[in-house]
C-alpha cells in the first residue's frame, strides 16, 4: 500500500503471471526466461503503444481511459474481482476512513445469538475477529493468533493442521485483504500488520506479490477440529450496513452430513452460559 503506484505494481505482477499461451501470443519462443508477458507483448495485444503502456508500469501515467483498462483486464484474463480492483486502482473513489474500535451493533449480536448450531463471527477490513458466538468460539478454542485470522494462518504452525486445504484459504484470505487496501484510506495498523507478516512468513511474502484479488469465497472450507474431526463447511458472508469494513461470517454443514453431527456436538461443548465472545 506505499508504493507510488499501486497501479503499476499491479500491472507488472499479472503480467509476470499471465503465460504468452494463455493470452494468445503467436509465435512464442518458449526458451525464453522472461516469465509471463513482456511489455511490447502486452502492448500489442492491448492495442496500446510500448511507450504508454511502459508509463503505466512505472506509474508517469496514472489515469487511464476505461476502455485501456478493460483491454488490459482482458489481456490479463482478469475475473470480476481483480477488474473491479484494477478500475479502483486506475480511478479512485472517496477512501474509507475506519474507526479502528468501532462498536458491533447490538442488533448484530443478537442475530449471532441465535445460531446456536452455525459457528459465526465479525471482522474488520484487517481480519481483526471482533465478536465471535459461542460455536465458533468452541470451534477455535485453545489456538493462538485468533484474534486476528490472518496472524492465525500466518504466524501459527498449527492453522496447516487448521484449515486441511491451507494453500487455498492463505491465498483467499491475501487476495481478500489485498482488495481492502484500495477501499480504506491512511490506515496505519493495516499497514503494520502487512509489514509484520511479510517480515515472519515467506508463504505471506510470496502470495502480496502475486497481487491476486477474490471478494467472495466460492467453495466449502475443510477444516480439522481437535475434538470433533474433520468438518466442511459452506460460508457465506455479509456485509454490515452502516459499518464499512465490516462482514459477518456464518458457516453451515449439509443436512443429515457428519459435519453437522459434529457442529451438534461441538455445540454441547460450550462452556457456561454466555454466547458471544468479544474480542479485543
Amino acid at each position: 500500500m506505499c508504493n507510488k503506484s499501486p497501479l503499476g505494481e499491479f500491472l507488472r505482477a499479472r503480467r509476470r503471471l499471465t503465460s504468452p499461451a494463455t493470452a494468445g501470443v503467436p509465435h512464442v519462443d518458449y526458451r525464453r526466461r522472461t516469465p509471463g508477458l513482456r511489455r511490447d507483448e502486452v502492448a500489442m495485444l492491448a492495442g496500446l503503444s510500448i511507450g504508454y503502456y511502459t508509463r503505466l508500469e512505472q506509474g508517469k501515467q496514472r489515469c487511464p481511459s476505461e476502455q485501456v483498462i478493460g483491454a488490459l483486464a482482458r489481456v490479463f484474463c482478469l475475473d470480476t474481482d481483480a477488474t473491479a480492483h484494477l478500475y479502483e486502482l486506475a480511478h479512485p473513489r472517496a477512501r474509507i476512513r475506519e474507526s479502528t474500535h468501532r462498536p458491533i451493533d447490538p442488533d448484530v449480536v443478537r442475530l449471532m445469538e441465535r445460531w446456536t448450531h452455525a459457528p459465526a463471527f465479525v471482522v474488520n477490513h484487517r481480519w481483526d475477529v471482533l465478536v465471535r458466538n459461542r460455536l465458533s468460539t468452541a470451534l477455535w478454542e485453545g489456538y493462538e493468533y485468533v484474534d486476528n485470522l490472518m496472524r492465525f494462518t500466518f504466524l501459527n504452525p498449527e492453522s496447516r493442521e487448521f484449515y486441511l486445504e491451507w494453500e487455498k484459504e492463505a491465498a483467499f484470505k491475501v487476495a481478500h485483504l489485498r482488495a481492502t487496501t484500495v477501499a480504506v484510506h491512511h490506515d496505519a495498523f493495516l499497514r503494520d500488520l502487512i509489514a509484520e507478516l511479510s517480515g515472519n512468513s515467506e508463504d505471506f511474502r510470496r502470495l502480496w506479490a502475486r497481487h491476486d484479488v477474490c471478494i467472495t469465497a466460492r467453495e466449502p472450507k475443510r477444516l480439522h477440529h481437535r475434538r470433533v474431526g474433520d468438518l466442511i463447511l459452506w460460508c457465506q458472508m455479509f456485509s454490515i450496513e452502516g459499518a464499512p469494513g465490516h462482514l459477518i461470517f456464518v458457516s453451515q454443514a449439509e443436512p443429515g452430513s457428519p459435519s453437522e453431527h459434529a457442529l451438534a456436538r461441538m455445540a454441547g461443548m460450550g462452556r457456561g452460559p454466555r454466547h458471544i465472545t468479544f474480542c479485543h
